[in-house]
């Protein structure tokens, strides 16, 4: 049975945290992890500091091989990194246990992962294998979304945000409203918003699309 944990990990102990933990204002949005034979990718967004920095951040890593520069929106620049395949640790762990990443965000002292597993046992074996790897965990919550009191994967300001830009037509063709008037009345910054918009929609087809479009066993 499907089972989501909300986790809270030491920054250090991730390679991601590693490499950017010399940048203290650093804002991090993992948008997914792709494992290869010969690497590990993962892409993600990056604000709060000039990118310029982040890539020469990025490039002095011992386990980078490349850094691409995807795009730029608003304040925030997406990568993609090619690690090194011998990389191990939380990323390992994901890859092992067929973790599902619906959110991960970063700072240089903390990350934070919302993650969805198959079942209980691959939980217990992610757990298991960061407490063999020495990686201290929190396990902030833990809930079956098929459950019939969980209502909605959405967070109380995911759904606002969400009605709020849905009312004011940031949905429509063309848009009635700007990213930046929508942050200005929900007293966030621009990057804040964009990223609650994104995991909002996330959550929604997680819980609703892809729930309807599980494989029968």
């Amino acid at each position: 049975m499907t089972v989501i944990a909300d986790i809270t990990v030491p920054a250090n102990t991730f390679a991601l945290g590693r490499v950017l933990d010399d940048i203290p204002d650093i804002e991090i949005e993992l948008e997914r992890i792709v494992p290869l034979q010969e690497a590990i990718i993962p892409l993600f967004w990056i604000s709060g500091e000039d990118p310029e920095t982040i890539e020469a951040s990025l490039h002095e890593h011992p386990q980078t091989e490349t850094v691409t520069e995807l795009t730029t929106t608003d304040d925030e620049t997406l990568y993609e990194v090619h690690w090194s395949p011998d990389i191990n640790g939380l990323v390992q762990a994901l890859t092992d246990t067929h973790a599902k990443i619906l959110e991960a965000t970063g700072t240089a002292d903390t990350w934070d992962f919302r993650l969805r597993f198959t079942a209980h046992e691959d939980l217990s074996a992610f757990n298991m294998a960061l407490t063999e790897d020495d990686i201290p965990v929190t396990l902030r919550h833990i809930y079956n979304p098929t459950l019939p009191e969980d209502q909605s994967a959405l967070s109380s300001d995911q759904r606002e945000t969400l009605l709020t830009a849905y009312r004011h037509g940031y949905f429509k063709v063309p848009r009635r409203t700007t990213l930046s008037d929508l942050a200005e009345a929900e007293e966030i910054s621009d990057s804040a918003l964009s990223q609650r918009i994104r995991h909002g929609v996330d959550a929604l087809i997680e819980h609703t699309l892809l729930a309807d479009d599980q494989p029968s066993r």
